[in-house]
């Protein structure tokens, strides 16, 4: 799709749509959301990964056991019944979920008793046998190293690979084909949890597609250390003898936290990756693309130079830049993907060789109004009227707090001096959500999205994530019945006032 083109579109997260399952998925109301962006004029649909997510890690969907599986708990029960795989018995009364937010503890083991039902229905009647064949071949180069990860670490409790029996942790291959014998079926139901998370994927797509909507997926840069993607491809990281890391990812301080985040990823062996044609980034790549219509890189400035922090050491402000081959990998992601339709999340602390690289490779970066206004109105680069057209402009992202609850909470009177002197009068605190939605949609920017809580002018109550933290993120939801007419009519004729719809 041309990345020049005048457009808008609406941040929200599968796992935030209502749902009576007690969290978002992939049946009956994602349909219903993608016709509210239709009625709406908006073209746009951005999420933020579909990867697994897991107790151990918070559920955040940055911090997956694979970059290339969906998430088992995105799956829709509903869809699963009319492909026959459920029965109206299954559904007994639902338990008591929060209407606001996701309690992914109570989800787990509700929604993991629909998975097995659905499974042992398909194991009996076989009828989408031909068609689970065909997704196997299609998706085998990660497929079958991703469902033997998840049935050893279920066989184990649940412990990190690198505490795995030494012949499990070295791919001993005569280790692993005794365990495959051995849980067979556990590997099968992990393969086939994959074949209806993606079939329902296909099938929301094509109707999104259908309707003149896009949808930009989030790629993390990263992968977990307790992944598939490192266990089977530890070659690709900085490792020891011993299977263990001996750097780990982050960031130095920055406007997101005052002394810096260590993430704690494994950092890539970009010598080993190059030497390798950098084929399991193409692969990965390849993968999301068949997914999503365009796709936005978390930390791309990873890419030019990343933060290496020693695996011991517990502050990320210990790290250290260290130089990645920038123009070699590139390169060759455009001469596979060209042209490469890609956003470049390019917050923090961006240096000029990151920024002149992105101009070489005609990769838009995103502009975040809440940023904007606590420095100098002239100058601040979050500012409209500073804007070149090929970017992407947010009133906020998914760890932000909400504009009004930015508003409310965070902002000081020098900011909101700033604010309502560039706006050119002041706002009232339920209407200054709208404000923040104009700036961003009569902006010069080809592309505008706003997050889904802003839209519906939602307090500090709905933000999604606050970075280095640990709890409570992830979690919010939207009600069946936030979306009224007046939030409609007024997308509409301001989408089409912008010259967006």
């Amino acid at each position: 799709m041309p990345m020049e083109q005048r457009r808008s579109g609406i941040l929200l997260h599968i796992s935030s749509l209502p749902s009576e399952f007690g969290i978002g998925d992939l049946g009956p109301d994602a349909y219903w959301f993608a016709d509210f962006l239709v009625s709406a004029r908006q073209s746009l649909w951005q999420i933020l990964p579909l990867n697994p997510t897991d107790s151990a890690y918070q559920h955040s969907p940055y911090s997956s056991f694979s970059a290339f599986a969906g998430n088992p708990w995105l799956i829709s029960p509903e869809l699963l019944f009319e492909d026959g795989l459920l029965i109206k018995e299954d559904f007994q009364p639902n338990p008591e979920f929060p209407s606001s937010r996701v309690d992914y503890d109570e989800v787990v083991v509700y929604k993991g008793k629909f998975l097995d039902k659905a499974y042992e229905r398909f194991r009996q009647n076989k009828r989408l046998r031909k068609e689970f064949r065909i997704f196997q071949r299609n998706h085998e180069h990660w497929l079958g190293d991703y469902a033997l990860f998840v049935a050893i670490k279920e066989s184990l409790g649940g412990v990190i690979w690198t505490d795995w029996p030494e012949e499990l942790q070295a791919r001993d291959r005569e280790a692993l084909h005794d365990f495959a014998v051995a849980f067979a079926d556990q590997i099968e139901r992990a393969r086939f949890l994959q074949f209806i998370f993606f079939r329902q994927w296909e099938r929301l797509r094509v109707y999104c597609r259908q309707r003149g909507i896009h949808l930009i997926g989030d790629m993390p840069i990263y992968v977990n250390w307790d992944s598939a993607d490192a266990w089977a491809n530890a070659d690709n990281f900085k490792i020891d003898e011993h299977h263990h890391p001996v750097g780990v990812a982050g960031v130095p301080p920055d406007y997101f936290s005052e002394t810096g985040q260590r993430w704690g990823n494994p950092v890539y062996d970009w010598t080993k990756l190059r030497a390798s044609g950098y084929a399991w980034w193409l692969a990965r790549i390849r993968h999301n693309l068949d997914l999503y219509d365009l796709l936005r890189i978390d930390h791309f400035r990873g890419f030019v130079q990343y933060w290496e922090i020693p695996v011991h050491e517990p502050l990320a402000s210990s790290g250290k830049w260290v130089e990645v081959p920038t123009r070699d990998f590139l390169d060759t992601l455009k001469r596979t993907f060209n042209p490469l339709p890609v956003i470049a999340e390019d917050l923090g602390i961006i240096t000029g060789d990151v920024r002149e690289i992105m101009k070489e490779y005609g990769l838009p970066g995103m502009k975040v109004l809440l940023f904007a206004f606590s420095e100098d109105l002239k100058k601040h680069p979050y500012l409209p009227h500073n804007f070149e057209p090929h970017c992407v402009v947010y009133t906020g992202t998914h760890d932000n707090n909400t504009v009004r609850g930015w508003f409310e909470n965070e902002a000081g009177p020098k900011e909101k001096e700033n604010l309502f002197s560039y706006i050119g009068h002041e706002v009232d605190v339920k209407e200054i959500h709208w404000a923040f939605i104009e700036l961003a949609m009569m902006s010069k920017a080809d592309t505008a999205i706003v997050p889904m809580q802003d839209v519906l002018g939602l307090g500090q109550e709905a933000r999604f994530n606050k970075p280095a933290t640990t709890r409570g993120n992830w979690q919010w939801r939207m009600s069946s019945n936030a979306i009224d007419h007046d939030v409609v009519h007024r997308l509409r004729e301001l989408t089409h006032t912008s010259a967006r719809g």
